[in-house]
């Protein structure tokens, strides 16, 4: 499981000792931006995601701890530059990269990801503040329910107070700001909810607690399907 993602646990042991995270509400045009009809072609996308043939295999069908398919790149150069050019449009950020860990590695940056119902669950995570400073993700599904799309959660803890929903420095990751790898499930709960719609984007700041609203489908053509990016920024 990849560092930055909590695994649910049942104990409550676990969710009692959890620190309180600062609590910033996901504001439109300040922690989040929503643009719609990104690409000139979103279709032409899709169709060229559905014909290939080197997509890798997740949960439920290897030892993965992700779900479902994924194949990168998704885009071509001109369609992500395209998307660069209105990320840095809607921050104000002069220069995006893709950043590479001390190991050599990167997130699956123009990641096409495909998951079906039953496939996973929603899972409140942060990307790493290492490794980007902006994370978004396109909706490629001509028709899916609303319901899956992408929400922004924070934490809920005992006694019904509410905690919060941004990892900050000298923490990396949700993981290390928790101090731990496992949380209850009902450790966070829905806080701000942005629905699916067709070549959509949806670019947010990747300390954010977020998480797939939920999946759908059974086939391949009806599965949620996603390009994700994670950048850097200066």
């Amino acid at each position: 499981m990849p560092p930055h993602l909590p695994q649910r646990h049942p104990g409550s042991t676990a969710r009692a000792a959890l620190p309180v995270l600062p609590y910033r509400k996901p504001t439109r045009g300040r922690d989040y931006w929503v643009l719609d009809d990104v690409l000139p072609d979103a279709d032409a996308v899709r169709e060229r995601c559905l014909a290939r043939d080197d997509w890798v295999e997740g949960h439920p069908y290897t030892a993965e701890s992700w779900p479902g398919l994924r194949t990168m790149p998704g885009l071509d150069a001109g369609e992500l530059a395209r998307v660069e050019r209105l990320v840095r449009a809607a921050t104000g950020a002069e220069r995006l990269w893709v950043q590479r860990a001390p190991g050599g590695g990167t997130l699956n940056h123009n990641c096409v990801q495909v998951v079906g119902a039953g496939e996973s669950e929603p899972r409140p995570h942060t990307d790493s503040r290492a490794l980007c400073r902006y994370a978004a993700v396109l909706y490629l599904n001509p028709a899916v329910p609303k319901d899956c799309g992408t929400s922004f959660y924070r934490q809920s803890m005992p006694g019904g107070r509410l905690g919060g929903n941004t990892v900050r420095a000298p923490h990396h990751n949700l993981v290390e700001a928790l101090g731990t790898r496992f949380v209850a499930p009902d450790a966070f709960e829905e806080d701000v909810r942005v629905p699916h719609r067709h070549n959509r984007l949806l670019l947010y700041h990747a300390n954010l607690v977020h998480s797939a609203t939920g999946y759908c489908g059974s086939t391949m053509e009806d599965k949620r399907m996603t390009a994700v990016f994670f950048w850097m920024a200066g």
